[in-house]
């Protein structure tokens, strides 16, 4: 192929990848601190284009322009021992914008989601939606609108996509009242143990849904019934409390749930599912009673809040390098245990007046660090649900704890297997003992020292080992990190914002 060729049609696939995602040439030169004169060239193939400019425009615009090589990983190269300081805005929930983009399927109107994280989790559920017939448009800042079709395309389905993302179980939910049958691939996401679906199918039982299991799929079968009683779950999950609610949505009558979790993303789920017209008692509480609409027709706008996990994130990078920083935005209702635990520890930090999220409801916080010396945890630190410790938090107490002077139990009763990633950390020299696949002891403070480590496959693990590096003088590299793009939006620039010292590098393997 003539170079001229190709890039005339490398520039062209720019072009109307960029449109689609509601970009102008401006937007995208800006994004890519260039001119919009060097985009106007690149689209009409006048320019040579290196695979780093290639890697950089499909990372902003969220879709891959080529294909080099299947097997090329993206790692992180991180210069550590350095202090940070500044401001952070922390961005909303990922976990909220999964389900939210989950429940659109019950609206056949419109729905416009106000700045969404765009990380992998919601590009694969886009991938999916897109794959099916939905409609979905980027535009502002990082606002999405979301069309469904008259009638879902479900033999369409991104089966690759699909596989790679947990969520995709939250289609039963808004799909049992539309469908007689239909099939889901299993749940992929990540690697944390066996994670059942029991719970999920226990409840929705009660709405018709009769679910077999055979190699691959779900193979999902509905004969349409009103709950006869109150629907009580057999375990308080998150995405199990958000299947039960949209199923209920589109359910003519009234629903009760009990045992439901009242945590951050279930109740975004209800502030959107009331926007619908849905009307809701109880939220925030362990039961909720929901009075359902038997059809769903409007157009609504509603801005998820921001991610709790994200702010314990930042919190943890400036204790373990004992910096001072202020995170705005942090939604502090789902964070006074965490913080809690963290004074018990030493942890200094001031708190700003409250204000309210643009859900209208969630109150915020901006927090600032101070420099602190901490000491291990008297008590075992565990999960429970909220109000309670966040089981996506409690990673980031193994590296706060590996600060500390003395040993720390972390109990990780949850996941069969996400305590096993926290021994990583004996890589970059911090001092963790193994009880059990649920068990570590951590004992500080480290002498943190660099390595080179494989991400683990689980989110929440892979952020605490980078975090590790940030304070381990030296030069560290993290490899093949998807695990954490899944979950966080340019974590390692923001980081840099702050003064860290971290380089993105991409492997091209032959």
């Amino acid at each position: 192929m003539e170079s001229k060729s190709y890039a005339a049609k490398i520039g062209t696939l720019i072009q109307e990848t960029r449109q689609n995602k509601g970009m102008t040439q401006s937007d995208l030169a800006k994004a890519l601190k260039t001119s919009q004169s060097a985009i106007n060239r690149i689209e009409k193939g006048g320019q040579n284009i290196s695979l780093d400019m290639l890697a950089r425009i499909s990372d902003v615009l969220s879709s891959p322009i080529v294909t080099v090589n299947q097997s090329g990983t993206i790692n992180f190269r991180v210069e550590g021992g350095h202090k940070l300081s500044g401001r952070i805005v922390a961005k909303t929930s990922k976990n909220a914008a999964v389900a939210l983009l989950c429940a659109s399927l019950l609206n056949r109107g419109t729905t416009t989601l106000r700045k969404v994280a765009r990380i992998e989790e919601v590009n694969r559920i886009i991938e999916v939606l897109n794959s099916v017939g939905v409609k979905t448009r980027w535009f502002g800042d990082n606002d999405l609108e979301i069309t469904p079709p008259a009638k879902l395309k479900l033999e369409d389905m991104d089966i690759e996509a699909a596989k790679k993302t947990r969520s995709i179980i939250m289609f039963l939910g808004p799909l049992l009242h539309r469908y007689k049958q239909f099939n889901l691939p299993y749940a992929g996401g990540c690697s944390l143990g066996e994670r059942t679906v029991e719970p999920h199918l226990s409840g929705l039982e009660a709405f018709g849904l009769k679910v077999n299991t055979v190699t691959g799929k779900y193979e999902a079968t509905v004969t349409a019934v009103k709950p006869e009683s109150a629907i009580v779950l057999s375990e308080r999950g998150d995405t199990v409390t958000e299947n039960i609610l949209m199923a209920a949505a589109t359910s003519d009558g009234v629903t009760i749930i009990r045992n439901a979790s009242p945590n951050y993303m279930v109740q975004d789920l209800c502030f959107y599912l009331e926007k619908l017209g849905v009307k809701i008692e109880g939220i925030g509480s362990t039961t909720l009673t929901v009075h359902g609409l038997r059809d769903i027709n409007k157009n609504v706008e509603y801005a998820p809040a921001e991610d709790p996990i994200e702010v314990m994130s930042f919190l943890a990078a400036a204790i373990v390098t004992k910096s001072e920083i202020t995170i705005e935005r942090a939604p502090i209702e789902f964070l006074e245990i965490e913080l809690k635990f963290l004074e018990n520890m030493g942890f200094k930090y001031e708190l700003s007046d409250e204000y309210t999220a643009l859900n209208g409801y969630t109150r915020l916080v901006d927090i600032t660090t101070k420099p602190s010396t901490m000491v291990a945890s008297v008590d075992k630190i565990h999960p429970m649900p909220f109000p309670g410790l966040n089981i996506d938090n409690l990673p980031f107490f193994a590296i706060i704890a590996a600060t500390a002077k003395g040993r720390t139990l972390i109990h990780d009763w949850v996941y069969e297997n996400r305590a096993i990633y926290l021994t990583e950390l004996s890589k970059l020299n911090a001092k963790v003992e193994l009880v059990d696949p649920h068990r570590v002891y951590v004992e500080g403070p480290t002498k943190w020292k660099p390595a080179e480590i494989i991400t683990p496959p689980a989110l929440r693990p892979a952020v605490v080992i980078l975090l590790g590096m940030l304070a381990a003088p030296g030069v560290s590299t993290l490899r093949n990190i998807y695990s954490i793009n899944r979950g966080y939006e340019d974590l390692a620039e923001r980081l840099n914002t702050l003064g860290a010292k971290i380089s993105i590098i991409r492997d091209i393997a032959e």
